[in-house]
């Protein structure tokens, strides 16, 4: 089953009723990671007012959030309803709050900690990860152009092509979709073509197809 997470740590910060929110987002796989985040943010804001934040992993279907001392509900909460909404896993997010000697109201601590949980990640990469098995391909130059087109129709992600006396491919395709891709090139190269089965594991689909 797809999942999407983000491919590498961001931030975004902005200013609101002088008060300085800035929003930290990491992938992370395990509680430990996550707790390990929330504590080097904290350590690197130590007289910041407020560190809130949440975590959502595939790990256990474990999911945390805190207020750290905000009213409840006005800023763990909004800050995980962000992450849920856009369907983010194994990820966790800080939104530090410096604040600035004026009161937002709860509705205004939501709003505030929903953008700075939101700014975070617009600015990411998102990556949208399924289990793929990797492929390895033999096959002569007469029958190679016939393949992007199978490739398109089953969202392949060609890894590497080489040409030599026949063109040789490794590309990774969804798991789901592997056996259909293997007896569609067979069909389509008249069995004149080499299908080796690789490897199985996680790969990140959002990559752009590369034929």
């Amino acid at each position: 089953m797809d999942y999407k997470t983000i491919a590498e740590r961001c931030e975004a910060r902005f200013i609101e009723k002088k008060s300085e929110f800035i929003g930290y987002l990491a992938p992370v796989e395990t509680e430990e990671q996550a707790v390990e985040f929330i504590n080097e943010i904290r350590a690197m804001h130590r007289k910041a007012t407020h560190n809130c934040y949440a975590y959502i992993l595939r790990e256990n279907s474990a999911a945390r959030h805190s207020d750290d001392g905000e009213p409840s509900g006005t800023a763990g909460v909004p800050i995980y309803e962000v992450l849920r909404k856009e369907e983010l896993t194994d990820v966790v997010c800080v939104v530090t709050r410096y604040f600035g000697g004026v009161l937002l109201g709860a509705g205004g601590l939501v709003r505030a900690y929903t953008r700075g949980a939101k700014d975070a990640v617009d600015t990411s990469k998102i990556k949208v990860m399924a289990l793929a098995e990797q492929l390895e391909l033999s096959v002569d130059y007469s029958l190679y152009g016939r393949l992007p087109q199978i490739f398109v129709e089953h969202d392949v992600r060609v890894l590497s092509e080489e040409f030599a006396d026949h063109v040789a491919i490794t590309l990774n395709v969804r798991d789901e979709l592997s056996d259909k891709l293997k007896d569609k090139l067979i069909d389509s190269c008249n069995g004149k073509i080499v299908v080796e089965s690789k490897q199985k594991d996680w790969f990140d689909f959002a990559q752009n197809a590369d034929f």
